[in-house]
């Protein structure tokens, strides 16, 4: 990860005795989809406020870059860098979406030739063509959610934050949403995603990090972190009882039902793992009639992280191919990522 769109070390913020972010590492590739995950009030809009020069960051933070730039030193830089779509819609609901696109190439200082070219473009791109000269109070929420980003893009930003940008939108509009995120980091772009949303998470983001109670509870790909929780297994289900029987004995290690002839195995869904069970099938001579492998999803891992006790677990996922889970370093070596 050498190439970092986005670092920040030991983000901290407090609002009076209120401890809003408890020194959190961030690390966000160029060109990737990081997402943080967390409930109301972990400090997932805190973070992207600081980051996005919203609001300046704590005493006693490390430093911030974002797109190169120091967070502290060139924060103009920084907001040339960089587009914002927060969860409430910057939309002017009294003007045509048209207009909307306009008065943001004006506040970017393009000429207006170029404005409309880049306005006509944009709209065309977010299939807003044929509503764009109507007022955006007649748009529907998508509608209203694609002029907000298409509206971020007039400056052709190469970071974009997305702040829980699919609250409110019906199935159909937060799977366009979903879509459109895709495109942007196809072209490049570097998206910073904050969301509630579990499936949105697994389905977009290349890392996640967990955020609870304005500290990273863990960070990782998807499925390292689903790692990080018990309750993989093996159901295996049989028709005959005395296979089943056989195969309670191979196995040994297993919990039984003996009313639904099916037998469950801890695993933690490797291809070795399955090819281990198999293979002391085959040596017995077994076959089951079903076989079904069950792994926690990231609904297990984010009620286990950021539930009343939260597992100690390490705050850097590994990024070998090997399958250890997500890491925390120790507060006295590095400071804990956080949320919100």
């Amino acid at each position: 990860m050498t190439n970092l769109a986005i670092s920040a070390n030991g983000l901290r913020k407090s609002y009076g005795d209120k401890l809003v972010l408890d020194g959190i590492d961030l690390r966000v590739p160029a060109g990737s989809v990081f997402a943080l995950l967390g409930p109301n009030g972990a400090g997932k809009t805190t973070a992207v406020k600081i980051l996005s020069t919203l609001i300046s960051a704590g005493s006693g933070s490390g430093e911030i870059r974002v797109g190169g730039h120091d967070l502290a030193t060139d924060p103009q830089a920084v907001r040339a860098a960089i587009g914002v779509t927060g969860q409430f819609s910057a939309v002017d609901g009294l003007i045509t979406g048209e207009e909307n696109m306009l008065l943001m190439a004006d506040l970017h200082h393009l000429s207006r030739s170029e404005g409309r070219r880049v306005a006509a473009e944009l709209l065309e791109r977010f299939d807003l063509v044929e509503a764009a000269k109507k007022p955006a109070s007649t748009y529907s929420g998508g509608m209203k959610r694609r002029l907000d980003i298409a509206m971020t893009l007039v400056g052709n930003p190469r970071i974009i934050f997305l702040d829980e940008p699919t609250t409110g939108l019906d199935p159909r509009s937060r799977h366009n949403m979903w879509g459109i995120i895709r495109d942007l980091v196809a072209d490049g772009v570097t998206v910073l995603l904050t969301t509630q949303y579990l499936d949105e998470a697994d389905e977009l983001a290349d890392r996640i990090a967990v955020l609870s109670d304005g500290k990273i509870a863990a960070e990782g790909t998807a499925d390292e972190l689903k790692r990080l929780v018990p309750g993989g297994h093996v159901r295996l289900r049989f028709s005959d009882p005395d296979t089943y029987r056989r195969a309670a004995t191979t196995l040994q290690d297993v919990s039984r039902d003996d009313e639904a002839l099916s037998l469950q195995i801890p695993s933690d869904g490797s291809q070795r793992d399955l090819r281990t069970i198999l293979d002391r099938l085959d040596s017995a001579g077994i076959e089951a009639d079903e076989l079904t492998v069950h792994t926690p999803d990231l609904d297990d891992v984010f009620f286990a992280l950021t539930g009343p006790t939260v597992p100690s677990q390490p705050n850097q996922a590994s990024q070998s191919s090997q399958p250890n889970p997500p890491s925390q370093s120790s507060q006295s070596s590095q400071s804990k990522e956080t949320a919100r």
